[in-house]
């Protein structure tokens, strides 16, 4: 609840600031592009060390990756190529963000968490996976503990965070795992749950 509340909010700022674009030759899929080049830059920053920046540029790359959505809405530009491309590019933002931190604890020699930041990626994937193979069911796949918001919010709260409590990082880690792969599986049941699986059982 508290978090539709704040995507609600969130997504109202980001049309009053998408205003800002309207009148310029920038277009919606040009915002998705560069949102995906700034989160390659927070991989870099995370690759190199730097966790609590890293964190807070999650934070302000998260909010241009919804101008995209919000100038497509204003100027009525909404296209299914644009959805589609918006779709793909926040894959790949999100797997560079853990490709750099993932560098960084291999640099270390921190085995546990790298192990965990591949069973997110593996988690995250399958989630957006389950989702992609339930549109054409026509089955609007959005339930699950940890959608790609929450999944951000926490990664970059806990980078923050290890700034004063290192050990933040390995506990958002193992929600991490844990609760992507129970997204999948209430995805899984979502989509048994409302196409002919469940009537055949």
């Amino acid at each position: 609840m508290l978090t539709n509340v704040l995507q609600s909010w969130t997504r109202t700022q980001m049309r009053r600031l998408a205003t800002i674009f309207v009148k310029t030759p920038i277009t919606p899929n040009m915002l998705t592009i560069c949102g995906l080049f700034l989160n390659i830059g927070v991989g870099l920053v995370l690759a190199a060390g730097h966790l609590a920046l890293g964190g807070v540029l999650i934070l302000v790359a998260g909010l241009f990756d919804l101008l995209d959505g919000a100038l497509a809405r204003i100027t009525d530009r909404m296209t299914a190529f644009g959805g589609f491309l918006d779709s793909s590019l926040d894959r790949y933002s999100e797997g560079v963000i853990y490709m750099g931190l993932l560098w960084w604890v291999l640099q270390g020699g921190r085995t546990i968490e790298a192990m965990l930041i591949l069973a997110v990626i593996i988690g995250s994937m399958m989630i957006s996976y389950v989702r992609a193979r339930a549109t054409p069911l026509n089955v609007d796949c959005e339930v699950g503990l940890m959608a790609r918001s929450e999944r951000i919010g926490l990664l970059a709260l806990a980078l923050i965070v290890s700034h004063w409590l290192p050990a933040a990082l390995t506990w958002a880690l193992w929600l991490l795992t844990i609760g992507t792969q129970i997204t999948t599986v209430q995805r899984i049941v979502h989509v048994y749950q409302h196409t002919d699986g469940a009537k055949k059982a």
